[in-house]
């Protein structure tokens, strides 16, 4: 990987409800990014990530969660109400970023990083297709795998594991 790639995803930073992610505090760590929706078919999703983190937070995964209200408006709430949402109702403790775009005009830099790295969605698009799309990145900021939304948090935890597994 070059270091210019490297340093352009630990360069990055995403809003919060209360300031900013730094990017540059995941070095060494493998992050699953995912754009989420407190009213989506795939919400239960929630329950699983939050699994995964519980799981490996300690070895060095951080889960990353960024509530997004473009697909069917199913992220209709205030970032205090999604944050409420997602504690009571799915024991979210993992971070959740400001509300934000994953397509269009004002995507996320995050997103918008994400998605020069690798297509997906339908038919090899750039575009992220719907809630609960998910980012695999390594310890070294590579993006290494990209998830489509029926992918279960379940299904990811081996590739977690492995990733922790190599050292950075």
């Amino acid at each position: 990987m070059s270091t210019e790639a490297k340093s352009s995803f630990y360069s990055l930073k995403a809003p919060t409800p209360t300031g900013e992610y730094e990017f540059s505090t995941l070095e060494g760590k493998v992050v699953l990014i995912v754009n989420t929706a407190s009213k989506c078919g795939f919400t239960p999703q929630y329950k699983g990530l939050q699994d995964l983190h519980n799981k490996f937070k300690d070895q060095g995964l951080v889960v990353l969660g960024f509530p997004c209200n473009q697909f069917g408006g199913q992220e209709p709430g205030t970032d205090a109400d999604i944050g409420s949402f997602c504690e009571l109702n799915h024991g979210v403790t993992f971070p959740l970023m400001k509300k934000s775009d994953v397509n269009g005009d004002n995507t996320s830099e995050v997103f918008k990083w994400l998605k020069a790295q690798k297509k997906g969605g339908i038919l090899g698009m750039n575009r992220v297709s719907w809630n609960f799309e998910k980012f695999l990145v390594d310890q070294n900021g590579t993006l290494v795998n990209r998830y489509v939304s029926t992918t279960s948090p379940e299904k990811i935890g081996g590739d977690v594991q492995k990733l922790l597994e190599t050292k950075a």
